[in-house]
């Protein structure tokens, strides 16, 4: 007959010690647990998206103006497996990326067409990781350079590729040139429907600089 091994977190659980204050008893801290309380994201960010043909990335806005740029949960590479992550993408490392001072001075200025890192799937595919908007590179995540598999592992916005700060007079208009989650999941469901398509953010973006120009 086996017997089960003692869990080593035991010590860590919590066990509610009854306390009195003021003639009244502490509820249990779990009482006041709450199931669907939001989340990081929900609380500070703001979802938008971006295509790069078919593949969808999400650019989560943050009120400081932070974005943080990170695959869709639609992705393809999610669902094939992803392999390795690379910011080395030939002509330049964006790793090697140094900003200095609270001005983030020195960062690497990028458009949203600019190739951000490459992703390898475990068939083999590679992606062109785009930035999906114009803005300074702040910082690349070399964690999953390491670790690819979190890219898949981590909740919503811990396993992005890199963080991008656009000049406030830009931001109007990098919001404008992406989708809002309401555009997102109407336009997958259009592709489900087999519909046919919008145009992709790339494209939309690009028009939108033409009419810029015009």
């Amino acid at each position: 007959m086996s017997v089960q091994a003692d869990d080593p977190l035991e010590p860590f659980y919590f066990e509610h010690e009854e306390q009195e204050i003021c003639g009244k008893l502490v509820p249990p801290i779990t009482d006041s647990f709450q199931e669907d309380y939001p989340t990081v994201v929900d609380r500070f960010f703001t979802r938008y998206y971006y295509f790069k043909g078919d593949a969808p990335y999400q650019v989560l806005y943050h009120s400081n103006r932070i974005c943080l740029i990170c695959l869709a949960p639609e992705h393809p590479a999610l669902a094939q497996g992803i392999s390795s992550v690379n910011f080395d993408i030939g002509n330049v490392d964006r790793s090697q990326n140094v900003v200095k001072g609270k001005g983030k001075k020195g960062g690497m200025i990028l458009q949203a067409e600019s190739t951000l890192a490459l992703l390898t799937t475990a068939n083999g595919a590679t992606y062109k990781v785009p930035s999906c908007i114009r803005g300074k590179l702040v910082e690349v995540n070399t964690a999953i350079v390491e670790e690819p598999k979190l890219l898949e592992q981590l909740p919503e916005g811990a396993g992005y590729f890199a963080i991008l700060l656009p000049k406030i007079e830009n931001c109007d208009a990098i919001k404008a040139s992406l989708l809002t989650q309401e555009q997102y999941e109407e336009r997958l469901k259009t592709k489900n429907d087999g519909l046919p398509q919008i145009e992709s953010t790339e494209d939309h973006t690009q028009n939108k600089n033409k009419e810029v120009l015009a």
